[in-house]
């Protein structure tokens, strides 16, 4: 499940493939822009931005594309067979003499003047990965509707930039509440560690190939909560439990130790 740091990972490997590179093939397979030729144009870079990421093209031009569940973007050398799913899935097409990068299952895809990136991603709020991370501004606005549950404020994209479903659940247990307490009942101490928490979370996993929150090298033990519903708790053996939590938008999984974590929790 793409989440900030998946999203850093893609940027660098797309980074590396195509920025300085003219690109010789170009086809973006969404109504809007399949008329749209990138071909002779120079990539300058890629940046993530939370869970969004930018490529910036000579000519003042950004292709914005966003991963959301299931999308990925992948590299391939020339001659190199696609592996990343059926062809009625890739949604782009970007290719230099020497790599080919290739969008699967993008649900995001437009085509931006470089000047208008604020329309894609100017709502974010601090980015947990990026140079414009302040810790101060991202508790300010997590605190900013103190009834909501921290659940739902952490999945916020205008909040802070970067936290998925797996580091909602796992920072929650870190921070030993539940992830249906208010916001505003986080113990002022509690409150003051989680965005450097989150952040160094995120950092930690940001060249990983596995995404690791307890320390441990076995694969079955490498998240504390999220994904082990009815699996003891690696603290106090408790069994996991899991239910939906929404983040505004959609149900999502959501998991939690009845013993470790304090706070309301559904009853079910």
């Amino acid at each position: 499940m793409p989440e900030g740091d998946t999203v850093a990972q893609a940027a660098k490997r797309l980074h590396s493939a195509l920025a300085g590179q003219v690109l010789t093939r170009s086809d973006l397979r969404v109504p809007r822009y399949a008329t749209a030729d990138l071909t002779g144009r120079t990539v300058l870079d890629v940046t993530p931005r939370g869970k969004h990421l930018l490529t910036r093209i000579e000519g003042g031009l950004t292709l914005h594309s966003h991963l959301r569940m299931d999308g990925s973007w992948k590299v391939y050398a020339p001659g190199e067979r696609w592996r990343g799913g059926p062809s009625h899935q890739i949604r782009a097409i970007l290719g230099t003499e020497t790599r080919t990068a290739v969008g699967y299952r993008l649900p995001v895809l437009e085509l931006l003047r470089t000047t208008e990136e604020s329309k894609a991603v100017g709502h974010l709020g601090p980015d947990l990965l990026g140079p414009d991370w302040d810790p101060d501004t991202a508790l300010r606005n997590l605190l900013a509707d103190p009834t909501r549950p921290l659940g739902e404020a952490l999945l916020d994209q205008r909040n802070l930039a970067g936290i998925g479903n797996i580091y909602k659940s796992e920072l929650c247990f870190l921070l030993r509440v539940t992830p249906w307490l208010p916001v505003g009942e986080l113990p002022a101490e509690t409150s003051g560690r989680l965005p450097l928490l989150a952040k160094k979370l995120l950092e930690a996993n940001r060249d990983r190939p596995a995404r690791v929150t307890t320390g441990r090298p076995r694969p079955d033990e490498r998240l504390y909560v999220y994904g082990r519903s009815h699996r003891p708790c690696l603290r106090c053996r408790t069994p996991i439990r899991a239910a939906d939590q929404g983040d505004g938008s959609r149900e999502r999984p959501t998991y939690w130790c009845s013993h470790c974590q304090q706070g309301p929790a559904p009853t079910a």
